[in-house]
């Protein structure tokens, strides 16, 4: 009970000193409010952008794998050509055919072509050629009309998909399913309109037009034999990505005929890769952020040491006084350890109630894609901790001067 009385006790005479010198606690902890501010500020910003990239990448769904050509890293260029490393068309019906752990796969080849409506020209557009899978694979739903079927890609028919912002560009009057646009001088036949999701990735930029092609007709387009070829594989669980990766290595291999020294002349990645590097990334950027804005934390300790030596000094025959009638060493020291902590403790709060206000600030800027900007409540915990450090670390000087101070001296002292 006794214990219990004296801390207690020990709070409220802290306080109290604190509410004697308003002025002076308050530019003492200015410093620790704005650290704890901007730390907080910082780390609301910053895991609300996370949680934004993040979503983005579920948008695009956790069960994917992708196929790239790659030159081997430390192998000279005649040693491996453009035709060894480049995926190529039977490659992929391959992958297509004996890949166990995929449900939809697609090669996809990208040229920029002129596109041409009855009222308006386009140049430089993306023109994409795709299997009828790519849908399942990318996500991205027609939602007027109807996708690629297995005639389209087989008869090489010239048939096209375009989404929302083509139709705009090419100010296609009406439903322009049925209509026809040129593509690099050729006739082809709108047969579906495919919704615009990846143009808003991360929020940058604005929708562009996209226009799509049977991926046996685009292979006709190019002008060039050495064209880009990717692939995009849609997984049957996201738990079989190592597998589904292990598996095309080994068709990709064996069909290029590598042998066991020889190395990868492709790359075989999925999207837990990237979400897994992105985590780190953004977990290593928190951190530093967090820690260079924290050295204003620094300043505010510093602070918060030289007004507590100057209570010493204030406060030398009270200390004095305290001791001749039976204060030990060590309730001198707590009680001016505790007013060090409470002046840091209120300035973290402020700082923390700043903190929000300011990240609310910036999730109300228009266009800046930050509307999941929001404080963790580690980050609150973690400001917090800081405080209590920051009032041990810098205050424990100041208290172990003054429980040193001689009974006798500290009442002779004017």
């Amino acid at each position: 009970m006794n214990r219990w009385y004296f801390w207690v006790s020990a709070v409220r005479l802290a306080f109290g000193q604190l509410m004697a010198n308003k002025m002076r606690s308050l530019l003492t902890t200015l410093g620790v409010v704005v650290g704890v501010a901007s730390v907080t500020a910082v780390i609301a910003v910053l895991s609300g952008l996370k949680t934004k990239v993040l979503a983005e990448f579920e948008t695009f769904g956790a069960s994917r794998v992708f196929i790239f050509p790659d030159r081997p890293d430390g192998v000279p260029n005649n040693r491996f050509g453009w035709s060894d490393i480049r995926l190529k068309p039977h490659e992929v019906e391959e992958l297509r055919d004996k890949w166990p752990s995929v449900k939809a796969i697609t090669p996809v080849t990208d040229l920029e072509a002129t596109i041409e409506s009855e009222t308006e020209r386009l140049d430089g557009v993306s023109v994409t050629g795709i299997w009828p899978d790519w849908h399942a694979c990318e996500s991205r739903k027609v939602i007027e009309g109807r996708p690629f079927n297995r005639i389209d890609e087989e008869s090489v028919r010239q048939v096209c998909l375009v989404n929302e912002s083509a139709v705009q560009e090419l100010s296609l009057v009406g439903n322009p399913v049925g209509q026809t646009i040129l593509i690099n001088g050729r006739r082809y036949l709108i047969v579906g309109i495919v919704e615009t999701i990846q143009s808003r990735m991360f929020g940058m930029g604005g929708p562009t037009a996209e226009v799509f092609v049977p991926f046996s007709v685009a292979d006709k387009l190019q002008q060039s034999r050495r064209y880009f070829i990717r692939v995009s594989a849609m997984l049957k669980s996201p738990e079989l990505a190592e597998e589904a990766k292990s598996e095309a290595r080994y068709l990709l291999r064996r069909m290029r005929g590598l042998t066991a020294e020889d190395p990868d002349t492709f790359r075989v990645e999925a999207i837990d890769q990237y979400i897994d590097q992105f985590k780190s990334l953004a977990s290593g950027i928190t951190a530093v952020a967090g820690g260079v804005v924290g050295i204003s934390l620094l300043v505010g300790g510093i602070g918060i040491r030289n007004i507590m030596l100057v209570s010493v000094s204030e406060r030398t025959r009270e200390i004095g006084l305290r001791k001749a009638v039976g204060a030990t060493p060590g309730a001198i020291m707590a009680q001016f350890l505790l007013e060090a902590v409470a002046l840091s403790f209120v300035g973290g709060f402020v700082g923390i109630g700043i903190g929000r206000l300011m990240a609310l600030g910036v999730a109300s800027i228009p266009d800046a894609g930050l509307e999941q900007v929001y404080v963790p409540f580690w980050a609150v915990l973690m400001s917090f901790g800081f405080c209590a450090v920051v009032g041990i670390v810098f205050g424990f000087f100041p208290a172990m001067k003054a429980s040193r101070l001689d009974p006798i001296e500290a009442l002779r002292h004017e």
